[in-house]
């Protein structure tokens, strides 16, 4: 998407470096007046260096300063709501208050991943995932529910894919991937220890590694070849695992819908087997 660099640069800041983060929150301070700068005039106003610039630019996973300027104008130009407009929810207040808050949260979330999911990454994926052996998922805690969501989904259209939630079962499943394998690690923080050993274990057997985190530098995508993330800008730690799930769902849903696609009267008919097969069973139960 063409808007979105607001929210990467929040989304961002907490693993950006000392100098980087600076310069972040000089943007994110006066948005309306760096887009008219130069990357020198920037880095003069903001006390930085013009290779810091550039290095923030690439950070945010963008190719230099002036894709940057070009997504905050776009967020300027929309103008239909503050980047970081997430609702406190209040446990002591109205159940009609927490239909709203939540629901509201949610949807911010999904918007705010449309604007740092890139088509590239995601299309790269797809085909990635399309034409592997076998796809190996990594989840622990409430990734391991998104983990399982991706591999239910993907055995409906007869795709080879295991799950693992535990680091011994995740080696296990690493250590005996290949070069045509995918392994999947789903993880917010990108900070899950296990995820990190057991995507290191595939690496070294070879296998595309994929990863799924919030929006910034952190050590699970840096062990992946392709990198989605999402955005949750929560404002309370209370909401953040919901939102953030509802966001990793969703990317979950868009890969699946890609990877469907690919074959697509294969997988329709796969997909009717299926729920022929559960139909059944329901019936001789």
């Amino acid at each position: 998407m063409i808007s979105g660099g607001l929210v990467s640069l929040r989304e961002a800041l907490s693993s950006l470096k000392p100098m980087e983060q600076k310069a972040a929150k000089y943007i994110l301070e006066h948005p309306d007046k760096v887009v008219n700068l130069s990357v020198q005039k920037l880095a003069e106003l903001a006390g930085v260096s013009v290779a810091t610039i550039v290095r923030l630019s690439r950070s945010l996973q963008l190719k230099g300063f002036q894709e940057l300027k070009i997504k905050i104008a776009a967020d300027l130009a929309q103008n239909t709501r503050e980047i970081n407009s997430y609702q406190e929810i209040q446990m002591d207040g109205s159940t009609s208050s927490l239909i709203e808050s939540i629901s509201h949260n949610n949807i911010q979330s999904i918007q705010d991943t449309m604007s740092v999911l890139r088509v590239a990454d995601v299309e790269n994926a797809i085909q990635t995932m399309s034409s592997a052996r076998k796809i190996t998922v990594f989840g622990v805690g409430a990734s391991a529910v998104i983990a399982e969501d991706f591999k239910q989904k993907l055995t409906r259209i007869n795709r080879w894919c295991e799950a693992a939630y535990d680091f011994n079962s995740m080696a296990t499943l690493a250590a005996n991937l290949m070069e045509t394998d995918v392994a999947f690690g789903i993880s917010y923080s990108g900070q899950t220890e296990d995820i990190i050993q057991a995507l290191t274990v595939a690496r070294e057997s070879g296998a595309s590694i994929i990863s799924l985190t919030k929006f910034g530098n952190n050590p699970v995508m840096e062990l992946a070849g392709i990198r989605l993330f999402t955005s949750s800008l929560e404002k309370s730690i209370r909401s953040g695992a919901m939102a953030s799930r509802i966001a990793q769902l969703n990317v979950i849903d868009i890969l699946y819908v890609g990877i469907a696609s690919q074959n697509y009267d294969e997988n329709i008919l796969a997909l009717e087997k299926t729920r022929n097969a559960v139909r059944f069973s329901k019936r001789n139960g």
